[in-house]
């Protein structure tokens, strides 16, 4: 179901400043955290696809080679390269059939169940059945299916910093960015539609 995009921004960007009252020691710890492995990598990536990225103030970076029980998903502030948020994200199922909390291998086949990767822009906010959520187009060809697919970033309750302790891992997705739903709010926000969203599984 659409809804009103202004009202929605408005709605996730309250979320997103609710979620970021935290101490001085939290944001000091992020500003002085070290730039994401996959950095250099995205930022080729947002170069390259310069015609289909409105917004080159914020990207998204996900790197599948770590486990899902790490922080993985990271935003970053472009003009300074500087961290400003880690969350959570699950893979797909079919990207780790043997739930280990380990993407094995990244599919743009339809079916799969699978993460895939590459560069994606973010299109449309929207509500669905799991909430608030985000449609992206992939701009390569591992991920040109992912529309087709439904690849999106949404909240799931299976995606949790209590699982990730006591599990070793969160729950698995059917090949869409999957992030707590307390995170939700801030990832949509700040990844609002028209900015980079950069995946792929280093090492």
């Amino acid at each position: 179901m659409n809804v009103n995009r202004r009202r929605l921004l408005g709605a996730l960007s309250a979320g997103a400043t609710g979620l970021a009252v935290a101490p001085r020691t939290v944001f000091a710890a992020v500003a002085q955290a070290p730039r994401p492995a996959l950095l250099p990598l995205a930022l080729a990536a947002l170069d390259s696809h310069r015609g289909e990225v409105a917004h080159r103030d914020v990207i998204g970076i996900v790197d599948f080679a770590q486990r899902s029980e790490e922080e993985r998903f990271q935003m970053v502030d472009v003009a300074g390269g500087r961290l400003i948020a880690s969350h959570l994200v699950a893979h797909g199922r079919g990207s780790d059939p043997r739930n280990l909390g380990l993407v094995e291998h990244l599919s743009n086949r339809p079916g799969s169940n699978a993460s895939c990767e590459g560069a994606f822009v973010t299109r449309e906010l929207y509500h669905g059945r799991h909430g608030h959520a985000l449609r992206l187009d992939g701009l390569d060809a591992a991920n040109s299916l992912a529309r087709e697919r439904g690849i999106v970033i949404h909240p799931a309750t299976y995606v949790s910093a209590e699982m990730a302790r006591t599990q070793g891992r969160v729950g698995r997705s059917e090949g869409c960015f999957a992030v707590s739903p307390l995170a939700v709010g801030e990832v949509l926000a700040r990844l609002a539609p028209g900015r980079l969203l950069f995946a792929c599984k280093s090492g």
